[in-house]
Parts: structure tokens; sequence; C-alpha cells
């Protein structure tokens, strides 16, 4: 696939920061579903070229959302907020559980530059030769790779949902030349869709990224703005090591405050200062055991 390299900024432009003529596109035939996957992915390419995108932040998220799919697919609660609780409110010694699991293996795919040995520690469960086997197998356009994976994995491990769509992910971005993987097929697909192959897993696919790089794109507008903003007051914070601590929110989902480089009491009030200035929200409701994020 060759993309064509406009001003990465255009791609940010409209409000929903994809044309309205793929997002809502309607693809019934395998040859339109492939053209508009095909679209979509260009424009997210060039989101990802710009540098004014927080990307690691964008691709911490997509991770959440994959992995609240992932959950879905089998038969659990995939709420984000759970999510979060199980993987930023653990206390040493305890153990995720399988969602929070789940979410790990997403997260820590989606942190590190694509590699085998990256994809191999975010799934433990894979050894490095299966995957560099799985990765060289495929053959032909980037979605066309990505279903071979998947099908391949799949038919190997039907169990295994969530390690078959991050290698799936793995094999689209290694086939358009990303650095990193980004979550895309998990929260497009269907659970029914994972029973399906060949030429319907195909379609399925294809439609599946029409929506979620729609969403990613929309999702990356968002992110840029908030993240500006957020730049824009650091400033005016007065804490020490309030810098490493506003890093570390332009880069993950959510930060709980005892996370944060600084004393607990000092972190709680930079917190509560960021809030008042509109620079990130409280996620969750509560008046305890808080998680803050851009």
């Amino acid at each position: 696939m060759t993309f064509a390299r406009p001003d990465p900024l255009s791609a940010l432009d409209t409000p929903s920061g994809i044309p309205s003529w793929i997002s809502s596109a309607r693809a019934e035939a395998p040859e339109d579903a492939a053209f508009f996957s095909g679209a979509a992915l260009s424009q997210l390419h060039l989101v990802l070229e710009c540098e004014e995108v927080p990307l690691a932040l964008l691709r911490d998220r997509l991770a959440l959302r994959a992995a609240a799919a992932c959950v879905a697919f089998s038969g659990r609660p995939g709420r984000t907020a759970e999510l979060r609780d199980a993987i930023h409110l653990l206390r040493p010694g305890d153990l995720p559980g399988p969602a929070g699991e789940t979410c790990l293996e997403w997260r820590r795919a989606a942190e590190r530059p694509l590699s085998v040995k990256a994809l191999a520690r975010a799934l433990p469960g894979a050894a490095p030769g299966q995957i560099a086997t799985w990765l060289d197998a495929g053959r032909g356009p980037p979605v066309t790779r990505a279903v071979m994976l998947l099908e391949a994995v799949l038919s190997e491990a039907p169990r295994a949902t969530a390690p078959a769509l991050v290698l799936a992910d793995a094999a689209l971005a290694q086939a358009l030349g990303w650095p990193h993987l980004v979550p895309l097929l998990a929260a497009g697909l269907k659970r029914a869709d994972l029973r399906k192959q060949g030429e319907d897993l195909r379609l399925a696919c294809h439609r599946a990224l029409i929506g979620s790089v729609s969403e990613a794109v929309r999702l990356s507008a968002d992110l840029t703005r908030r993240a500006a903003h957020l730049t824009a007051v650091t400033p005016k914070l007065r804490a020490k090591g309030a810098g490493a601590a506003v890093e570390m929110f332009l880069t993950r989902d959510a930060v709980a405050p005892a996370a944060l480089p600084l004393p607990d009491r000092a972190a709680r009030r930079l917190c509560d200062r960021l809030v008042a200035l509109g620079a990130v929200r409280e996620l969750t409701g509560r008046d305890t055991f808080r998680l803050y994020g851009v």
C-alpha cells in the first residue's frame, strides 16, 4: 500500500478527525471494504507522523479499548473502568486476574517498538520462534497479512483471542512500516467474526478497520488538543517533580497519584491542581482510589 504525503496535520482538520466519506462508509462488497479500510489506514498513517500527537498516550488508550473488547469476547464484562482498576490499583504481590492480564498484554505490546522480542515479552504464552514464524508467513496487502495471521493463530489455539488479535495488529503495523503496534482490530470486530475464515474473515476485518481507525483518528485529535493544554499549563505547576509527573500523564491512559514521582500528599495536590486547570480529568468518580488521565 502506498501513502500520499500531504501535510500530516490535515488529517486532524475535520471535527471527527477523518473525512465523513470514510467514517460513514457502508462497505458491502469486498472490494469496497478494502478501498475504504485502505483510505482509513492512509489517514491514520498521516496522524502517526504528526509530532503534535501524543502517540504513546494514544496507543495506551487504544490498548485499553482492545483489552475491553477481548474480555467481552471471552464472555466476561469488559468495562474500561474495571480494567483500569485491575492494573492501576494493584498492590505489591497482587495478581491482576484474567481481565487485568489481558489489559497488560495489550499495553506491553503497544508501548515498545515492534519486534519479536517485545511481543514475546508482552505475550508470555507465545514462544519467540513461533511469533516470528507467524509474522513472516503472511503474504499480500497489509490487511490480508493480518487476517492470515489471525486465522493461523486461532486455528491452533481457538481460545487465544487476545494474543491472536495482538499479533494480527502487529502484522498489520509491520506491513505498513509502523514502528509500533497500534491496537485496531479488536475494537472493531464482533465475537461472531472470530469464527469466520477466508474471505468472510477478511471482509469482517476490513469493515472493522473502517470503524476502529475512524475512532482512533478522532481520538488522536481529541488527545492532541488535551495534551497541548496540559503542556501549556505545566509552567504554572510549582511542585518539585511536576515535569516528570506531566510526562506520565502524556504517555499513559490513567495514572494513580501513588504512581507519581512525588510524596503522596503532594501528588494528590498536583492532581487536584491539574483538574482545576482543566488539564486532566478524574476518571473514576470516586472519593478514594482515584485515577486521573488526559
